[in-house]
């Protein structure tokens, strides 16, 4: 069996391994990690060598801790990235590259119709009609976008959004509330297999995720982050947030989408939304116009150009084809919009 894990904002973590009798045999770790003593890699795999194949990516950390030797150090490696590249291999797991990815970036699109193509274009991976997608979103107007859990008296001031002509929807993932103005914000969703995440925690999928993101940002002179569960942060705030939805149709897929503040009026968005002072207070700060840093400040570059950026940032890792939404999902994402996404119904499901 063979498994592979980058470690977010480290090195590449490769096992291969063999299970008998519910153990694991013949293990071995390599990659392109930093480790010092030599000796280390040797106790790493022998740690590993007679686990029980049922254990847990951090029970896995811990035998490996308790094994190196005296002084150990490792740059761009974790106990528990090794721990997770093993469960990847038991679960047999596939790569980025082990697939044909195709991009959508397609002309402005209502709120309501973006929220359905997410979930057709998702479901369509998951019956394997679709070759996992990067779609890059253009808005057809400003929205506030609240999570499939989120009440919406609580998030919403209606007379403000209202004022303003903004709309409200509802998605199908869960997280925090969306304050989209068409030129101020970069929006991708990634549809993807579900073998692409087999053996990761629901917490790190979103890092593994977002890992070619902060590449992207990073060649663009953004240092960022990862910040559990689901942001992307620099030194100056946060950038972006992510959500994420599992499809159990089919062979199972992953709808990761995120949304990235390129410029932001936080005059308005401060009479949209009622952000609370507990939430603002788990970030550490008093304002909720400093929690968000745009990245039109961060780069210095057109948003069009950013964009530009991250699609060729990702085409260079994985591969990236051009595609589009064909004649039969956008049909049913437009009835899906109008039977589901765009009703009152499913906007006030959680009133």
């Amino acid at each position: 069996m063979h498994g592979e894990y980058k470690v977010p904002g480290g090195k590449l973590v490769v096992v291969d391994l063999d299970v008998e009798d519910g153990v694991l045999r013949r293990v071995r770790v390599a990659g392109d990690f930093f480790l010092e003593p030599d000796e280390a890699i040797l106790a790493i795999d022998r740690a590993l060598e007679g686990a029980p194949a049922d254990t847990d990516a951090a029970g896995l950390a811990v035998r490996i801790d308790a094994a190196l030797p005296p002084g150990t150090q490792m740059y761009g490696l974790t106990t528990e990235g090794i721990g997770v590249a093993v469960r990847r291999a038991l679960a047999h797991a596939t790569d980025w590259t082990d697939y044909d990815w195709q991009l959508i970036h397609e002309p402005p699109q209502s709120p309501a119709l973006h929220m359905a193509l997410d979930e057709v274009l998702t479901a369509e991976v998951a019956a394997g009609r679709r070759p996992p997608t990067l779609r890059v979103w253009e808005w057809g107007s400003p929205a506030v976008v609240i999570g499939s859990f989120q009440s919406l008296r609580n998030e919403v001031d209606p007379e403000a959004a209202e004022r303003h002509g903004i709309e409200v929807v509802r998605r199908i993932s869960g997280g925090g509330a969306m304050f989209i103005e068409p030129g101020n914000t970069i929006t991708y969703s990634l549809s993807v297999p579900d073998a692409l995440v087999q053996g990761l925690s629901f917490t790190d999928s979103y890092a593994y995720l977002d890992d070619w993101v902060l590449g992207a940002l990073g060649d663009m002179g953004v240092k960022a982050w990862y910040q559990p569960l689901n942001d992307i942060a620099t030194d100056a705030g946060k950038i972006a947030g992510a959500a994420q939805k599992r499809m159990v149709a089919g062979d199972g897929a992953v709808l990761h989408h995120v949304t990235m503040a390129y410029d932001i009026d936080a005059d308005k968005m401060t009479e949209v939304l009622r952000i609370g002072r507990e939430k603002l207070s788990d970030k550490g700060t008093k304002s909720a116009k400093k929690r968000v840093d745009p990245l039109r400040r961060q780069t210095g570059l057109p948003r069009e150009a950013v964009i530009e950026r991250m699609i060729a940032s990702f085409r260079s890792r994985y591969g990236l084809s051009e595609g589009t939404v064909t004649e039969e999902e956008l049909t049913r994402a437009k009835e899906l919009a109008e039977t589901k996404f765009a009703t009152p119904e499913w906007t006030a499901r959680v009133p």
